[in-house]
């Protein structure tokens, strides 16, 4: 049967973006699929679904990317209405390629956000509104790739239990590129190099701070899924985050590592100037998992088992938000989630998914990758960036 989430999206649309012209879908179920064959424009709804959070979405493409080619204003905007315990509100983000301007130092292009009709300074605004978390091929290797993949990941995870999260780890990028620019003049200057070292010292105990909270949060109820559900088609995680910084915040008072860290950057000059870039800092972190049942690194597991430690990841982190949020599951984007799973598999995972209440949107080439969810499911057809109602599912009934 179908269910109502407690935060959830009543509305989405999508006008010029990708290959969407004008879509609009008004979902009535806490389990949507988006099926159609490849190249429809499934991956692109929940693309856009993910601009409704702070940053450059789940695919990370640049804004212009993102409008139809061929077109002669470039322009995309997509909006939604958002319900979280029956309260609502309106989200819109929209990116048009500008006119050359007089002012050279304008922009030829911005990004704005709408929140209830009223323009936002910046996409930071949107933090707050939507708690999000997603899965997609690209991931699939996340465990063994570089470790820049898995900190963007944990990054995410973390802004998702704190909205300021995003705007700090951008102070610390710029502040890093700010250094690494003095370092790199004739004669640096120590006066502007103390004042950017302390304002990066700052900005980094307070992104690994947060890595480390968000983490503790997520590793509690990975050790809950692993006492309460000891067989279960997604084995449960050991997760850790492998940074200087954080580990010492294990350790020691958060003032103590700021000073320590301006020490060991005022003192870290010369290597890093020779180097070209800061060597030490969260820029560095990693994000370590092991696979619990088989006590081995993941990166060293199949793909199989890979692909299935990090779906019990994410469904161990969307709880951990849920009970965290008073029981507002965040939204979770699925692409092509069922395709590379048995039949065991697809139906635990229908099943985790109902049991956890969160509106998930999932993607497949065919219907019957979710027929394990029969009754409970809102299935859509897609087809050259046209978007059609095609199964409602039962509803509940007292």
């Amino acid at each position: 049967m179908a269910f109502t989430p407690k935060l959830q999206l009543t509305s989405l649309t999508l006008t010029g973006f990708r290959n969407h012209a004008a879509t609009r879908v008004g979902p009535s179920s806490g389990l949507i699929a988006l099926c159609g064959h490849n190249g429809a424009g499934k991956t692109n709804v929940l693309e856009a679904i993910s601009l409704l959070m702070p940053g450059r979405g789940l695919r990370g493409a640049p804004y212009e990317d993102l409008a139809p080619a061929g077109r002669v204003q470039a322009a995309w905007a997509v909006s939604a209405t958002v319900e979280n315990d029956g309260l609502e509100t309106r989200l819109g983000t929209a990116w048009q390629l500008r006119e050359p301007a007089a002012d050279p130092a304008m922009p030829a292009s911005a990004r704005e956000v709408r929140i209830d009709g009223q323009v936002q300074r910046s996409a930071g605004a949107l933090a707050g509104h939507l708690r999000m978390l997603w899965l997609t091929p690209a991931m699939d290797r996340l465990f063994a790739g570089p470790a820049s993949d898995r900190r963007r990941y944990l990054d995410r995870l973390t802004a998702v239990f704190d909205g300021e999260h995003g705007s700090r780890v951008n102070a610390l990028e710029r502040l890093l590129r700010e250094r690494n620019r003095l370092l790199a003049e004739d004669r640096p200057q120590a006066r502007w190099l103390d004042s950017v070292e302390a304002q990066l010292a700052e900005a980094a105990v307070a992104v690994a701070a947060a890595r480390n909270n968000a983490m503790a949060i997520v590793a509690g109820f990975v050790e809950q899924a692993r006492e309460g559900r000891r067989e279960s088609a997604f084995p449960w995680a050991e997760v850790t985050v492998s940074g200087e910084l954080e580990q010492q915040l294990n350790e020691r008072p958060a003032v103590q590592i700021e000073d320590e860290y301006r020490t060991l950057l005022a003192d870290s000059r010369g290597l890093d100037r020779a180097a070209g870039r800061t060597l030490r800092g969260p820029h560095r972190s990693d994000l370590l998992v092991v696979h619990g049942p088989r006590a081995m690194e993941a990166r060293l597991c199949s793909t199989g088992e890979q692909k299935a430690l990090l779906l019990g990841l994410v469904l161990a982190q969307a709880r951990a938000v849920r009970d965290t949020f008073d029981g507002a599951a965040p939204l979770l984007l699925l692409d092509e989630v069922a395709a590379h799973l048995d039949a065991v598999r697809r139906a635990a995972l229908m099943e985790e998914l109902l049991e956890l209440g969160s509106q998930t949107w999932m993607t497949g080439t065919d219907r019957h990758l979710f027929e394990a969810a029969s009754g409970g499911i809102e299935i859509f057809e897609v087809a050259d960036g046209q978007v059609a109602l095609s199964v409602r599912p039962e509803r509940e009934t007292a």
